[in-house]
């Protein structure tokens, strides 16, 4: 029985941390900073790069909501790294640096 519950406590972690959410530092430029509605348009760099390539497509560019003081050093063309979290249908940034 004892290792029956054992068993069970294992599996139940294991798929716990799988749901969890992961945050993963994400990379891209900034392409529109839109400081009345707290909104930044970001074209992520494409997937194994570091940086962009020239002819290089990562993707279409995304829209995240931005706490405020956070958009205020933030200008169109910026490289950067972000952390993105969503609630509700709502893409977050949770943080963001300049590269």
């Amino acid at each position: 029985m004892r290792l029956t519950q054992t068993l069970l406590a294992a599996s139940l972690l294991t798929v716990i941390s799988s749901v969890a959410p992961a945050q993963e530092a994400l990379t891209g430029t900034v392409t529109i900073v839109n400081r009345i509605s707290g909104t930044v348009t970001i074209q992520p760099a494409p997937s194994g790069t570091d940086s962009a390539t020239v002819g290089a497509a990562g993707g279409a560019a995304e829209q995240f909501k931005v706490q405020a003081g956070m958009l205020t050093t933030l200008h169109a063309g910026d490289r950067v790294t972000f952390s993105v979290s969503e609630t509700g249908g709502t893409k977050t940034i949770t943080k963001i640096e300049k590269r």
